[in-house]
């Protein structure tokens, strides 16, 4: 929050600051049609496409601390998660509107460095900001923020989809941005009680990096559409691997059984929770914010994701009425629960 100039925002009105705020967003999606600036954006539809469309809030001290998160983080990841919604709906992402409240301890520069972050999320996914808002609040920051996307209806994909012996394919690896925040919340307390001293933060690049800067798997939905399969369910896995899990049997009246050995965990993981003295497979399960694709498919289709690096097949789905079961490495058997991010 240090900055060598400080300009109050009170010093620029609300309308100035909106327009010194997106003068660099310039739209770059043939849908857009109308972006800020407006009283409203106008969006055109693809033709024959179904409008995706997601909302999320972030507000400081429950979604993030700026002790250890820069604004131009905050800024990129704010949008990232919701553009990982509407990948988790099997479709792509091309607009979204910002909507802040900012307390006076903000100034406009800080606010730039959260708008870049965002400007960086618009040129590395395609994605145009199109509106928005901006008001004062007494304490802190909230970031809420719109997005939408499109796709052709019949390549939607619910979480309602799955049925008994679809297998249960999961994205990249887990756990990572659960450790991340562990080592960020670790160097805080150091930090308190000895201002003077310096963050460790060397060797966690990875874990920190996926905390900080997670991405949404938009390359998977296309890669997904090249090899011409369409999740039969899908989600993205923003609150643990368990508590998904357990929201695509609900949804699609089944249940599941995952394997403990086929759950992908990266060696910067496995090193770190070993250095913590946390289990890699705890972290997969319930520690969230990976942002990575959860999704099943037909067995018809398991020749055509066989052997790609970007999925793991991690389990199957079974009849309603059975519990949701994790096998473990050693053989036995655990009910899952839903221990990630509660409200």
């Amino acid at each position: 929050m240090e900055n060598t100039t400080r300009t109050e925002l009170s010093s620029m009105g609300e309308f100035g600051l909106i327009n010194h705020l997106v003068q660099y967003f310039i739209p770059k999606v043939d849908s857009t049609i109308k972006d800020a600036g407006d009283d409203a954006a106008i969006v055109s539809p693809p033709l024959g496409e179904h409008l995706v469309l997601t909302t999320d809030l972030l507000v400081e001290g429950v979604h993030f601390d700026l002790m250890y998160t820069p604004l131009k983080h905050l800024g990129y990841k704010a949008v990232i998660v919701n553009l990982s919604d509407v990948c988790a709906m099997n479709a792509k992402p091309t607009q979204f509107t910002v909507s802040l409240a900012v307390s006076s301890k903000y100034s406009v520069e800080a606010l730039e460095e959260l708008y870049s972050g965002m400007l960086a999320a618009c040129e590395t996914y395609g994605v145009d900001l199109v509106g928005g808002d901006t008001t004062t609040i007494a304490n802190g920051c909230a970031i809420s923020i719109t997005a939408i996307g499109f796709n052709k209806p019949e390549k939607l994909s619910l979480r309602s989809g799955a049925k008994p012996n679809d297998l249960l394919v999961v994205t990249g690896d887990l756990g990572g941005a659960y450790l991340g925040l562990q080592i960020l919340e670790r160097e805080k307390e150091v930090f308190l009680a000895a201002p003077g001293v310096q963050p460790l933060l060397e060797g966690y690049d990875y874990v920190i990096a996926r905390q900080l800067k997670p991405e949404a798997r938009l390359d998977v939905v296309q890669l997904l559409e090249q090899l011409e399969v369409k999740p039969t369910a899908m989600i993205d896995i923003s609150d643990g691997l368990s508590s998904e899990i357990i929201h695509l049997a609900e949804n699609s009246n089944c249940s599941f059984r995952v394997f403990e050995d086929k759950i992908p965990v990266s060696p910067e993981v496995q090193s770190c929770a070993k250095e913590l003295n946390m289990d890699p497979t705890t972290c997969a399960l319930n520690g969230g914010e990976d942002y990575e694709l959860l999704f099943t498919i037909s067995m018809d289709d398991y020749e055509k994701i066989k052997g790609n690096p970007n999925f793991s097949v991690i389990g199957h789905a079974t009849p309603v009425g059975e519990k949701n079961i994790l096998e473990t490495k050693g053989g036995g058997v655990v009910e899952l629960k839903a221990q990630g991010w509660k409200i």
